[in-house]
């Protein structure tokens, strides 16, 4: 059941020559009770406005917000019954870490009891129990990030916005931090819309995503979901790292079987034909243009993979090789197509070398090169 509910939400600005901005255009949103959802997408694509606009921060030109079967579209903020979380923790300096955690309930005239009772309760949930007698300035930023996250949780709001909170910490802090706020959200089953341009972000916290780009939703969906089956290829290329390869070919048909055609860019006589055995084409797709979209890890060394059943080979020259660790990315041309591979971490290749290679073309989606809307799926 739906917790928040947004429906045709625009906003606009004014830009520096006076012309109109569209920050959020006509969005329509639902975010489930006891749901985290993760409000992904570049910056600059209206996300961190959609959040204001819920918060009672901006006024949005047209569109309803409903929370809890009440409608908040035009209620002041502090009557919303929400909290925010945001990228700096915006602690009082003044207060110890325990006066910050009860500044919320003390203001609302929560009896003392109770106070200390949940501001202790919240301690021992993110680990803050050793520090409440400390001022902002004496805790880590990951101590002072899960203050400002105490501070929210602990009035018990019925929503609860995060600002990308955790964009300003160290790597391994936020690795950490990230874990800790999705075990909170499943104990405590606080509703969650969670902020963030980071694809690690959103795929990791998020129960679902929503991807925005320039004020307009994508698509929502699960984060398996959104990877596995892109409604579009700008949804594509933003989720995975390496992101997704493009190749611009033709669809058509050999002996009877699907087959997508890729010619060379910089010599006509070459060019790939591979099998597509699994995909039903109509008639009138035959000779159409397409973008077929193959992620890195689905084109690999050709001694582990056979071609055919959806596989086509490919003499590719490295231009760049990027170890990882636990992978190797091979960056490849092939008749001026660019391209990046996965090779394991201890292949012995390098820049200039030619690989012999195999796409599996199995996993591959299919994207219409005009709208870029996904058009079909190999399998």
């Amino acid at each position: 059941m739906a917790l928040l509910t947004i429906e045709h939400l625009t906003k606009t600005f004014r830009g520096p020559r006076g012309q109109r901005i569209e920050a959020v255009r006509d969005l329509t949103l639902a975010v489930d009770a006891g749901e985290l959802l993760a409000l992904v997408g570049p910056s600059g694509c209206g996300k961190t406005t959609t959040l204001r606009l819920i918060a009672g921060l901006e006024e949005p030109e047209a569109g309803c917000i409903t929370l809890a079967g009440r409608d908040i579209t035009h209620l002041p903020a502090k009557d919303r019954d929400l909290a925010m979380v945001f990228q700096s923790p915006a602690l009082y300096p003044e207060m110890t870490a325990r006066e910050n955690l009860s500044f919320g309930l003390r203001i609302r005239r929560v009896p003392a009891d109770e106070t200390n009772r949940r501001v202790n309760e919240m301690a021992e949930l993110l680990s803050l129990s050793g520090c409440l007698d400390r001022l902002p300035m004496e805790l880590s930023g990951g101590e002072r990030q899960r203050v400002a996250l105490g501070r929210a949780l602990v009035r018990r709001p019925a929503l609860l916005l995060l600002d990308e909170p955790l964009t300003a910490l160290d790597t391994p802090i936020r690795a950490m931090l990230r874990a800790e706020l999705a075990a909170v959200q499943q104990r405590l089953g606080t509703t969650m819309l969670y902020v963030t341009h980071d694809q690690a972000d959103a795929m990791m916290l998020g129960q679902r995503i929503a991807v925005m780009r320039d004020g307009t939703l994508q698509q929502v969906s699960t984060p398996q979901d959104v990877y596995r089956n892109p409604a579009n290829r700008f949804v594509a290329a933003f989720f995975g790292n390496p992101p997704m390869n493009f190749f611009r070919g033709r669809l058509g048909r050999d002996e009877g079987n699907v087959v997508f055609e890729l010619a060379a860019l910089d010599d006509s006589t070459r060019r790939w034909v591979a099998p597509l055995p699994c995909v039903a084409l109509p008639e009138d797709a035959v000779g159409r243009e397409v973008l077929l979209g193959l992620r890195p890890q689905h084109i690999r060394p050709a001694s582990s993979t056979q071609t055919g059943n959806g596989g086509v080979a490919i003499d590719a020259v490295i231009s760049r090789v990027e170890h990882t660790g636990a992978d190797t990315w091979l960056h490849c041309r092939w008749g001026g197509h660019l391209f990046v591979a996965r090779f394991p971490a201890d292949t012995p290749v390098r820049d200039g070398d030619t690989a012999m290679l195999v796409a599996d073309l199995r996993p591959a989606r299919f994207f219409d090169p005009v709208t870029e809307q996904t058009i079909l799926c190999a399998s």
